[in-house]
C-alpha cells in the first residue's frame, strides 16, 4: 500500500507471510514496521532484524484508542508486547486479567452504559497476563481459558469459597420480601436446609435450598450444606404448603451429599429422600430446580424432581462426589481427575445427556466474579421457565414430569 510516498505493509498472523516474496519485492525500500495487537513471533523479528529493518512490537486495542504499551527494537524481549506507553495505566487481576485507564481509554460503550468491561474506571481487557520487571506479556483470552477447563475444574470452580450460597440468591431475588419458616414439625430445625416464601416481581415463590457457611464457625452450623432428615421433611412440608397455595416452587441445590452420620439414618435418612421424590412427582404445582453450586447425589436429588431442571455453568451434578468414586474405585484420592472425566458431571455431560434442560451462563471466571450479573441471569432463568409452565394445565405437567424421570438411563439398542 503506499501513501504519500511511503510503502506501508500490512500482514496478519492469521494468513501464511512469504518472506522471501517480501524480500525480493520490498526490503529493498522497507526501513521499520509495526506489529500491534499481540506479541510478536520471534523468528518474524529475528527476520527484520537480520536485514536491518526496525520493527516495534506493542498491544493495543479499539477501546484504547490505538495503543497500549510498546517494545522499541533496541529493547525487544521474546514474547512481550512491552511495557506500558506514558499515560496508561495498567493493572492484573487476581485472575491475570489486564485492566488499563487513561486519558485516552474510552469511557464506556455506545448505548450500553452497563456493560461489565468497564468498571470504576477501569476497563477489562479479556486477556490473560504476566508482567516482569514492567513488561507485560499475553498468556491467553480469558473466555478461551474458562470454555476449555477441564471437569475437575470445574469442580473446583463450584467450590470457590466466594461463589454466592442460596441465601445470597434468595436475598438478590427477593428484594427483601423473602419470609423464612422453620422446623419439620417432628424433630428440630435442620440449618442445613433453607425454605420460605418470597417474591420476585409480584410473583410469589416458595424458595428451598441446601445453605453452606462462608467460614469455619458458620460451616459448622450449617452442617457444610449436608443436610439431615429433619431437613427433607422442612422441605417436603413446605412445598405441600405451596402445593395448597397454587404458589410455584424454586429449588437452589448445593451440596456435597446428605449427611451421612449414625443419627440421621436411625432417623430415616433414606426414607425422607426418598419420600421427597416420591411426592415431588405428584405435586400439583410448577417446581423450577436449579443447580448453583455442587449436585452430589440422593442429598440433591432429593429436592431436584422439578419440570425445569437447569445448571449453573460452572457446577456438577452426579451420583457420587470425585473424590469418593476414586477412593471406591482405586482406593485413593489421587485419580479425582479421572474420575471428574469418567463421571460425566458437567452441565454440557447433564445436557448432552438429556438429564437439564438448560445450562445458565456464569460471568467469565466463575459466578463469584460478578454476583450482580448471575442473580439477574438466574432471576431471568426463573421467570421464563414459570412463563412457559404457568401455560400448561397441571395434570399436563404431572405427566410430563413423570415421563421425563422416568426415561432417563433407557437405552435403546
Amino acid at each position: 500500500m503506499h501513501q504519500n510516498g511511503k510503502q506501508v505493509i500490512l500482514t496478519s498472523d492469521k494468513a501464511p507471510v512469504d518472506m522471501q516474496d517480501i524480500e525480493q519485492r520490498l526490503l529493498s525500500r522497507f526501513k521499520w514496521g509495526l506489529s500491534a495487537a499481540g506479541f510478536l513471533d520471534p523468528d518474524i523479528f529475528r527476520f527484520f532484524q537480520d536485514n536491518e529493518i526496525e520493527l516495534i512490537s506493542g498491544y493495543g486495542m479499539t477501546e484504547a484508542t490505538g495503543g497500549i504499551t510498546m517494545t522499541p527494537p533496541d529493547k525487544y524481549i521474546e514474547n512481550s508486547v512491552g511495557k506500558a506507553l506514558p499515560g496508561v495505566e495498567l493493572k492484573i487481576e487476581e485472575d491475570g486479567e489486564l485492566c488499563m485507564k487513561g486519558p485516552y481509554i474510552s469511557a464506556g460503550f455506545y448505548k450500553d452504559e452497563n456493560s461489565e468491561s468497564f468498571n470504576n474506571g477501569w476497563f477489562h481487557s479479556g486477556d490473560i497476563f504476566n508482567e516482569e520487571n514492567g513488561y507485560y506479556f499475553i498468556i491467553d483470552r480469558k473466555k478461551d481459558i474458562y470454555k476449555n477447563i477441564t471437569p475437575w475444574q470445574r469442580v473446583q470452580l463450584s467450590r470457590h469459597p466466594s461463589r454466592p450460597y442460596t441465601l445470597d440468591y434468595i436475598k438478590a431475588l427477593t428484594n427483601g420480601s423473602f419470609l423464612e419458616l422453620h422446623g419439620d414439625r417432628n424433630i428440630s430445625d435442620d440449618k442445613a436446609m433453607i425454605g420460605g416464601f418470597g417474591k420476585i416481581n409480584d410473583q410469589s415463590f416458595l424458595f428451598i435450598g441446601q445453605q453452606k457457611g462462608f467460614n469455619t464457625k458458620t460451616r459448622q452450623y450449617r452442617n457444610f450444606g449436608m443436610a439431615n432428615p429433619e431437613g427433607y421433611r422442612k422441605a417436603l412440608r413446605l412445598m405441600k404448603s405451596a402445593e395448597k397455595f397454587d404458589i410455584p416452587i424454586v429449588t437452589l441445590i448445593d451440596t456435597p451429599g446428605a449427611f451421612p452420620g449414625l443419627e440421621a439414618e436411625e432417623r430415616g435418612q433414606g426414607e425422607a429422600i426418598a419420600r421427597n421424590i416420591f411426592e415431588m412427582f405428584n405435586l400439583r404445582t410448577q417446581i423450577i430446580s436449579i443447580v448453583i453450586g455442587e449436585g452430589a447425589s440422593g442429598g440433591a436429588l432429593g429436592i431436584a424432581i422439578g419440570d425445569h431442571v437447569m445448571m449453573l455453568e460452572n457446577t456438577w451434578y452426579s451420583v457420587i462426589s470425585p473424590e469418593s468414586c476414586s477412593s471406591i474405585l482405586w482406593r485413593s484420592w489421587d485419580y479425582k481427575e479421572k474420575a471428574a472425566e469418567s463421571l460425566k458431571l458437567t452441565p454440557n455431560d447433564m445436557k448432552r445427556n438429556h438429564l437439564i434442560d438448560k445450562i445458565i451462563n456464569e460471568p467469565v471466571g466463575g459466578a463469584h466474579n460478578d454476583r450482580e450479573k448471575i442473580f439477574k441471569s438466574v432471576k431471568k432463568a426463573i421467570l421464563n421457565s414459570y412463563s412457559i409452565l404457568s401455560e400448561k394445565n397441571i395434570d399436563q405437567l404431572i405427566s410430563e414430569r413423570m415421563n421425563k424421570f422416568t426415561s432417563m438411563g433407557v437405552f435403546d439398542g
